[in-house]
């Protein structure tokens, strides 16, 4: 294979993978109705359908201009030989592959975030704040920015450098030992994520004592499920959306609870929606997505070391000289046909779960709670009553609303 050969690869990957993204965007965009569904009808009204209908419209031609942007600058890169460039930059401030690498990915990724923050700041202070989201001020809106902005630089950038170094010392072990470290990581964020991670952003407060820790506590109790933390998350700093989330494992298990989504449900559908996320946890579902997460990490790092051997993908990308990070940028490209495969995969497998958690929640819960809470949560956050069933087959990892009350009710009868 030619340099040439893999660059022509390069391009029509890119532009196939964009006319996928915006084909299947285009037929979730024929299932949009203004007929109330049925099921919703008594729950939903005409009005409030109407503003649904109108935010799925908006988000639309927002992701079309968004994605365009990205093609166009993508494509720009390749084209122009824009990867070539800012290696030629880094290789002119050190000679140190590490150092290079880390300059390289982090002019990219400064002057992407850079270039994304009119597109955020519009999203966010103009689209969700006319239909009732936003709660972000500017100045929180500026730190989130700059703690992100630091925690790349600390976390990503040291993440960044210990991966080269061993692809510099180790040889034919790279993809063995960077694939034990990421793990190790993996497993460090997802056991201190809630005590470590969540506070640099948002303040978390005990569940105090009550109508609603005592049901939390009662569902826990009848789950077998051991429980210590049960935190109130004050997410309404940013947005008016609810949620709620499960985080680690062993003793650092714990439960974190959006103030939104307690001031907008009741005690009866908040123990249900607990009962959900403890059901994720006893089937098992938590274990098995972190496995499945760490066992795609050492595929992509071995096919990856393959391709590091090679001089070919710097010489695509328009280099005279091999590098990590050229050989990263068009692994990128090439596995990400892979990447939507897999991620098809996996959404099909977490939808499965979704169902399986469902109907572990039902039998700890009130009858009819959970369903009630589900369609509180869609009505709060606008959700997409009808969306194309192949987009929900590519994109979704919750089953759709419907399908979602359909399973519950059925199970409800058995």
């Amino acid at each position: 294979m030619t340099p040439q050969i893999l660059f022509n690869i390069l391009l029509i990957i890119t532009i196939a993978g964009f006319a996928f993204d915006q084909w299947i965007g285009y037929l979730n965009t024929t299932t949009w109705s203004n007929i109330l569904p049925d099921a919703l009808k008594g729950f939903y009204d005409e009005q409030t359908y109407s503003k649904q209908q109108d935010y799925e419209r908006v988000n639309y031609r927002f992701g079309l201009f968004s994605d365009v942007l990205s093609f166009v600058a993508i494509m720009g890169m390749l084209i122009f030989g824009g990867f070539a460039w800012i290696d030629g930059v880094a290789r002119m401030f050190s000679g140190f592959a590490i150092l290079q690498a880390m300059l390289f990915f982090g002019i990219i990724a400064f002057a992407s975030d850079i270039l994304s923050i009119p597109l955020d700041v519009y999203h966010t202070f103009v689209i969700e704040e006319s239909f009732g989201f936003n709660k972000t001020t500017p100045r929180t809106f500026i730190l989130d920015k700059l703690k992100g902005w630091i925690l790349a630089v600390f976390v990503g950038g040291g993440l960044l450098a210990l991966i080269v170094f061993i692809y510099e010392k180790s040889g034919a072990w790279f993809w063995i030992l960077a694939w034990a470290c990421i793990s190790v990581f993996t497993l460090f964020i997802s056991y201190f994520y809630t005590t470590l991670l969540v506070p640099i952003f948002n303040k978390l407060t005990p569940l105090p004592a009550g109508e609603l820790r005592d049901a939390i506590e009662k569902v826990a109790v009848r789950a077998d499920f051991s429980l210590k933390d049960i935190s109130i998350m004050d997410g309404s700093k940013r947005s008016s959306r609810g949620n709620a989330y499960f985080s680690g494992f062993g003793r650092k298990k714990s439960i974190v609870l959006f103030d939104t989504l307690v001031n907008e449900h009741s005690v009866d559908e908040l123990a249900a929606i607990l009962a959900h996320e403890i059901g994720h946890y006893k089937k098992k579902h938590v274990l098995k997505g972190l496995l499945s997460g760490i066992m795609q990490t050492g595929i992509v790092l071995f096919v990856l070391s393959l391709l590091l051997k090679s001089s070919l993908p710097a010489a695509a990308l328009g280099s005279s000289v091999s590098s990590f990070h050229l050989s990263v940028i068009a692994f990128g490209i090439l596995y990400s046909p892979v990447s939507l495969v897999l991620g098809i995969v996996f959404n099909v497998i977490s939808r499965k779960h979704e169902y399986e958690a469902d109907r572990f929640a039902i039998g700890l819960s009130k009858p009819g709670a959970l369903a009630e809470a589900l369609k509180r949560l869609s009505l709060k956050n606008l959700s997409n009553l009808t969306p194309h069933p192949w987009y929900v087959y590519v994109h979704y990892s919750h089953p759709a609303l419907l399908q979602r009350l359909a399973a519950i009710d059925k199970a409800d009868t058995l």
